[in-house]
């Protein structure tokens, strides 16, 4: 029985019934008209998923999110991984990217507007530069933090440098890279529903903002409640793959 109560998928299990239940208690008080109980917005996410309309708006999501987050990933960590290995490149690169992470990157979409217009473009370019930083900078560091004694060991065995970087350092690195995945991934799905807010509604973007209009909050909330759990999943599915690529020590507490 302590094993049960003290497992992870069991804490996590009681937690969101924890949340759920306070959910369903603030919008049977209410704590304001506009916020629908659990029940209510599960009632409305069944018909939003019965009539097509959340599968149509995730598939227009999804298309900027999936460019962006793509392109993200491939960039950002060869951009951190070449700053983290050469001084260099990380005396002219790294400020750059410490600067668009402590900006506040939601004010660029007006100008992302002006430059691309309405369309895709500008839509990716917003997620591009939500979570690009992240994956950069969390890259730069592991790369940079690799331990000296595992260097050390590569070149006692006359490693050459291409093997050293991809036998140690990029092993070595794996678990903090991932991490800013994990990280820049969740600023992508941030920055994908921003620019569907504020540049075209559409997608997800758009059902908020309809039901938002018309009153009908409880669909707004499921819109809302779906973009959530389906970036939970995906930031889950990344830290599942990491685990089994890279770190055997947790597979087997698995």
């Amino acid at each position: 029985m302590a094993q049960l109560v003290s497992h992870p998928l069991f804490l996590r299990l009681v937690s969101v019934v924890i949340v759920f239940s306070a959910w369903e208690y603030a919008g049977r008080v209410p704590i304001s008209p506009a916020f629908p109980t659990f029940l209510e917005t599960m009632d409305a996410l069944s018909g939003l998923v019965a009539d097509g309309t959340l599968f149509q708006a995730f598939w227009i999501t999804l298309q900027p999110l999936a460019i962006g987050l793509l392109a993200s990933v491939v960039v950002g960590v060869a951009f951190g991984v070449t700053m983290g290995l050469n001084r260099l490149a990380e005396w002219f690169g790294a400020p750059l990217f410490i600067i668009a992470q402590s900006a506040p990157l939601a004010a660029l979409i007006p100008i992302l507007t002006f430059a691309y217009g309405i369309g895709l473009t500008a839509k990716v370019m917003t997620v591009c530069i939500m979570a690009m930083p992240v994956i950069v900078l969390n890259s730069l560091n592991a790369v940079r933090h690799t331990p000296l004694s595992l260097l050390e060991m590569g070149r006692s065995f006359l490693g050459s440098r291409w093997q050293v970087i991809w036998k140690i350092v990029l092993p070595a690195a794996a678990p903090v890279i991932f991490a800013g995945l994990r990280l820049g991934c969740a600023a992508g799905f941030i920055g994908v529903i921003l620019a569907e807010l504020l540049i075209t509604p559409t997608g997800i973007g758009d059902i908020i903002t309809y039901n938002q209009s018309i009153a009908e909050y409880a669909k707004m909330y499921a819109a809302i409640f779906s973009i959530i759990v389906f970036s939970v999943l995906f930031i889950e599915l990344i830290e599942r793959l990491e685990v089994t690529l890279f770190r055997p020590e947790k597979r087997a507490t698995r």
